[in-house]
């Protein structure tokens, strides 16, 4: 059963077991409302220090998270857990419908609105309410993200540069449990508003993720997805059970690779038609071509010859075949060692 929150304070975020609610955050301007998902869990095997809090479409055009997350709300037995999780499938849930990045209410994209305004547009009432009344419950954040028409990565988990020791060691690990190929250092430069930026604020252990492209249902992304977050919740105690491996027997150790400066960010120098000749995950020499822009307003010219500037792992390609003059081409990311943020 589905219970429609019209108050905020109706719903009671300790009631044992699981419960099923759709908030309604009015629209502007209409009759109506965005229904948000929300499902709370409250073990039954007693309570748990470590809340985990984890979040699906963000954006609407990244499917991976909102489908795995639908999953765990189905299946999560409150009998086998302890402590509280806290789901949220399709943050950004008139995104989602639209399978827009951005939402059409409103035309704010949910990872620019945090820390929201509880009297602003829908999205900024809808970071809000995350701000001000989720996030209390748990110390552990997710929020699943995949490429959408963006770009496209290699299966990755991601966290900011934390300078906190112990809240930068703690959050490598639990990148770890999702068992991506590779685990991405990025930049808090790049944009201001988004989730995990406002979580890791506050002190809380917090990964975002990048586990598909090109708004379809990756597979092994929702693998990825639905796994790592049980693997996190076993970790931490919440969910009976063994840490389980996701990817192929015999795949590489995971890698953990940093993009933390802006310079690793290559914007495209001109309009044109992109064609990428390497692939996301590839390690490249500096000087190696990465791809060709190609101007059609003269068939007959050579196209630009794009080079990766330095040693690294693409950790990004433009995925669509049109960018635009200053939007992301690349980003080569360079290799760390696990010790360094572990220990």
């Amino acid at each position: 059963m589905v219970k429609v929150i019209h108050k905020f304070e109706e719903i009671d975020f300790d009631l044992p077991g699981k419960h099923h609610y759709q908030v309604a955050f009015h629209c502007d301007g209409t009759w109506g409302y965005s229904l948000v998902p929300l499902t709370v869990i409250n073990g039954l095997r007693g309570p748990n220090p470590n809340g985990f809090l984890c979040f699906g479409g963000t954006h609407g055009n990244e499917y991976e998270g909102q489908v795995g997350l639908k999953r765990l709300c189905a299946d999560l037995d409150p009998a086998q857990m302890t402590g509280r999780v806290v789901l949220m499938p399709q943050l950004s849930e008139s995104a989602c419908v639209a399978s827009t990045r951005v939402s059409p209410l409103d035309g704010v994209n949910m990872n620019r609105a945090f820390p929201g305004n509880p009297r602003g547009t829908i999205s900024s009432r809808i970071a809000s309410f995350v701000k001000t009344r989720v996030f209390p419950l748990g110390r552990i954040v997710v929020d699943i993200h995949s490429g959408g028409m963006e770009g496209a990565f290699p299966h990755c988990t991601s966290f900011h540069p934390i300078p906190d020791p112990a809240q930068r060691a703690e959050t490598a690990q639990l990148a770890r449990l999702f068992d991506t190929g590779f685990a991405l250092i990025y930049s808090s430069a790049m944009a201001s508003g988004l989730l995990t930026d406002e979580a890791e604020a506050e002190g809380k252990i917090t990964i975002g993720s990048e586990l598909g492209a090109g708004a379809s249902v990756d597979r092994l992304g929702v693998a990825h997805a639905y796994e790592g977050m049980k693997n996190a919740m076993r970790h931490y105690g919440l969910l009976e059970g063994d840490v389980v491996k996701i990817r192929p027997a015999g795949s590489p150790a995971a890698r953990l690779i940093e993009a933390a400066n802006l310079d690793a960010y290559i914007p495209a120098p001109a309009d044109g038609i992109w064609e990428p000749v390497i692939a996301p995950g590839q390690f490249v020499r500096q000087g190696e071509l990465l791809g060709r822009l190609h101007d059609f307003s003269d068939h007959s010219s050579p196209a630009l010859e794009i080079v990766s500037p330095r040693e690294g792992w693409v950790a990004m390609l433009h995925l669509s075949a049109r960018p635009r003059k200053g939007q992301t081409l690349f980003v080569i990311a360079a290799e760390l060692d696990w010790s360094e943020v572990l220990n």
